[in-house]
């Protein structure tokens, strides 16, 4: 059982939940598993004027909450509790077969270069037969960095089970999303997964991440 919260990275309040961690971090998995109608503007006609896809723009948000839930920024690594500063996006694409394929490319923080990157990352993985393996060549703190992001906009769905490479330590969190729908008076409603260590993140931290989701859009579309 890990407890090694000495870390310099790791704050006051995380060492609070030293007990609730120990707790779930016992268990054959810590995972906590929720899916939810996440609320948001809706952000469509202004991504239709700015010439950007939907998608990427909501990656964009998606991680930059992640950046900005403190909750979500701790991971294990080397049997210590550590606390991330950067991430590297990805996600999952489908190829010309219709198999899925892995797609990640360098943070930036202007959203058009951020979605540019995105793009080109899609496009390099859609046209790959075999499994992109890029992620093979991070170091394991580097691997640390990253969140998994996948996006399934045909369905409405309102569960799913994300893989796990370690079922007792899902310390990565992994989002889902689906279909969107009109929500009326300029909102829009999906369905939206989050998964993640359970000694890290409790319910109520995913309900602040769903706000700061529809904060960020916000942010972006005043910018």
């Amino acid at each position: 059982m890990l407890t090694d919260f000495s870390t310099e990275t790791v704050n006051n309040s995380l060492q609070r939940r030293l007990d609730r961690f120990e707790l779930f971090d016992s268990m054959d998995s810590p995972a906590l598993n929720l899916t939810f109608v996440l609320e948001l503007p809706d952000f469509r006609p202004w991504c239709k004027e700015q010439g950007l896809p939907p998608f990427h723009v909501m990656l964009c948000a998606v991680l930059r909450s992640v950046l900005k839930v403190e909750n979500f920024r701790y991971r294990i690594l080397d049997g210590k509790v550590i606390r991330i500063e950067r991430l590297t996006p990805s996600f999952t694409v489908k190829n010309q077969h219709d198999d899925l394929n892995f797609a990640q490319f360098e943070w930036s923080d202007d959203l058009r270069e951020f979605v540019a990157r995105g793009l080109a990352a899609r496009e390099q993985a859609s046209n790959m037969e075999a499994l992109n393996r890029k992620y093979r060549s991070m170091t394991p703190r580097e691997a640390k960095e990253q969140v998994f992001v996948t996006c399934i906009p045909w369905l409405n769905f309102t569960s799913i089970q994300h893989p796990t490479a370690v079922l007792a330590q899902p310390d990565i969190p992994s989002f889902a999303w689906g279909k969107f729908r009109d929500a009326g008076a300029g909102r829009l409603e999906l369905p939206f997964s989050v998964q993640a260590h359970h000694g890290f993140v409790d319910g109520y931290h995913i309900h602040q991440f769903a706000e700061q989701v529809a904060t960020e859009l916000t942010a972006i579309m005043q910018a």
